[in-house]
């Protein structure tokens, strides 16, 4: 028994991994997988012993939890309160509880896990997004990602390939990360002293700001856009006291944490093109920002 709990708990990063991915929730991945391993030993010994594959029928399982999640994802989205934005995770260093916390429970930060990449996820179908996670991201055969979809190989060639169009639409031109950082830490420099000037000129003149509080906190309902309302906007929610930025890594990029008495209660990702901002993710749901506050 305790052979058999190693082998599949080696499977518990990728899981999560693939999860967070697919549904842009830390949160729902865990409940993903935590149901994926309940169904594992719901099963007879002799049923599992006859799996050739444990970590591929885990993956299956998971995965299909995860579109029939998503299927249902735009009901829930219709009764979220105010704009919905992912789940931002933190470097794993970051964790606050990093020191009991297992390191197999964390997110692999890569260019998967960006806000902006993870956006547009949020606009594609359910197939495309399993689809396309499966085999451009964790490397899955057509085949294996058709028997997992439930289309055939050709279809799923298809959704991956919708996918990537998508992708490649809404993507700009990456600029290396210590430019990204740069820009970010001007912005931090700029909003602290309260240059709306300097402000202005870090944002595009068509940037917008998206604030996601679920109904929970106090947030935008709606998207703000153009530099010469968010500056002001920015300058009123700076004045608060005992308001503090800090420079973190949110989902393997440059970002922000704003902190009210010392306790986190923003987490802010950007994107950037030209050397400029042009979406700024404002996360404010407490629900959200459990890695940020344990």
């Amino acid at each position: 028994m305790d052979q058999d709990l190693d082998v599949i708990m080696r499977e518990r990063r990728q899981l999560i991994n693939l999860a967070y991915r697919l549904l842009g929730s830390l949160a729902d991945a865990e409940d993903v997988v935590q149901e994926t391993y309940a169904r594992w030993y719901a099963m007879t010994p002799e049923r599992r012993d006859a799996v050739a594959s444990p970590g591929g029928w885990l993956t299956t399982v998971a995965s299909r939890i995860c579109l029939n999640l998503l299927g249902s994802a735009r009901a829930r989205r219709e009764r979220y309160v105010g704009e919905w934005i992912p789940e931002p995770v933190p470097e794993r260093r970051e964790w606050t509880d990093g020191a009991t916390a297992d390191p197999a429970d964390r997110i692999t930060l890569d260019e998967s896990v960006n806000m902006a990449f993870l956006v547009v996820l949020e606009a594609m179908t359910p197939a495309e997004r399993v689809a396309f996670i499966l085999h451009d991201v964790f490397q899955y055969p057509f085949a294996e990602v058709a028997a997992i979809v439930g289309r055939s190989t050709a279809a799923c060639r298809q959704l991956a390939s919708s996918a990537r169009r998508r992708i490649r639409a809404a993507q700009a031109p990456a600029a290396p990360t210590s430019t990204r950082a740069g820009i970010v830490r001007d912005f931090k420099r700029a909003w602290e002293a309260k240059d709306l000037k300097s402000l202005m000129d870090l944002l595009d003149p068509d940037a917008t700001v998206i604030s996601d509080g679920g109904g929970l906190v106090i947030a935008m309902l709606r998207p703000l856009s153009g530099s010469e309302r968010i500056a002001p906007f920015l300058d009123t929610i700076r004045s608060v006291p005992g308001r503090t930025l800090l420079e973190r890594t949110v989902n393997g990029q440059p970002g922000l944490v704003a902190q009210q008495d010392g306790v986190t209660d923003t987490v802010f990702a950007f994107r950037i093109a030209d050397d400029r901002i042009t979406h700024i993710w404002a996360v404010r749901n407490p629900e959200k920002l459990r890695p940020w506050t344990e």
